[in-house]
């Protein structure tokens, strides 16, 4: 019980020393990481190419992917693409849509932000250590989030007791229990020897006074008959 109410402790201390990144309470944490989805094409920030059912790049990334010939070109194809402005879309796609695959089209892009699903930590610190030992699951962009659990009032009930419930009472508590336990036992303990004693103290007068006893129960006997 000891080491959960340090625990506790060391919680509360958290809670009410971070920075709550200008969010109300009761406040808790996610995570916020970026991917690109599909836009109108006056909103584009970047461009895609689909090739088949599972094949997409940015432009970027196909001009990388031909450029390290990912897709067994020949020598002949190899030289079309230099000829071509690698910087405008239109140009990859129309290459792509010769040499690779005639169905491929070009998708406009945007980033977005999002909050991770599953993610919520009670404090900053370890929402920023679970990106530590997890990054390979996000992009390079991944960051904390604050965020209020609104009209939440079991929640903003708990989260009030973490923050302000006095722990040292508890701790107190338990010492003082402890104290009275130990008490306890060492008074069953007196009481256990004290009955010990009795039943000794009982004995050895018993073997005092046996023969005396016998006779008065003999002469009373004897006396009767």
């Amino acid at each position: 019980m000891l080491e959960e109410i340090k625990f506790l402790k060391e919680l509360q201390n958290e809670l009410n020393t971070q920075d709550h990144d200008i969010q109300a309470a009761p406040c808790f944490w996610a995570l916020m990481d970026y991917r690109w989805s599909p836009t109108w094409e006056e909103n584009a920030e970047r461009y895609s190419i689909r090739y088949d059912d599972e094949g997409c790049y940015s432009l970027e990334e196909i001009v990388e992917a031909i450029n390290n010939n990912e897709f067994d070109l020949s020598d002949e194809q190899k030289k079309a693409f230099q000829e071509i402005d690698t910087d405008y879309v239109d140009d990859v796609l129309d290459w792509v849509k010769e040499h690779i695959y005639e169905d491929a089209y070009s998708i406009p892009e945007r980033k977005e932000s999002f909050i991770v699903p599953n993610t919520m930590f009670l404090t900053k610190a370890e929402a920023k250590r679970h990106i530590e030992l997890n990054h390979y699951h996000y992009t390079s962009e991944v960051h904390t989030y604050a965020m209020t659990s609104w009209r939440a009032p079991k929640i903003e009930k708990l989260l009030k007791i973490l923050e302000t419930f006095d722990w040292d009472k508890v701790n107190q508590l338990q010492i003082e229990n402890k104290k009275l336990r130990d008490t306890q036992n060492k008074l069953i303990q007196l009481l256990q020897k004290a009955d010990e004693y009795s039943d000794k103290l009982e004995w050895k007068l018993f073997w005092e006074t046996k023969d005396k006893i016998v006779k008065e129960v003999m002469k009373k006997n004897r006396d009767k008959n």
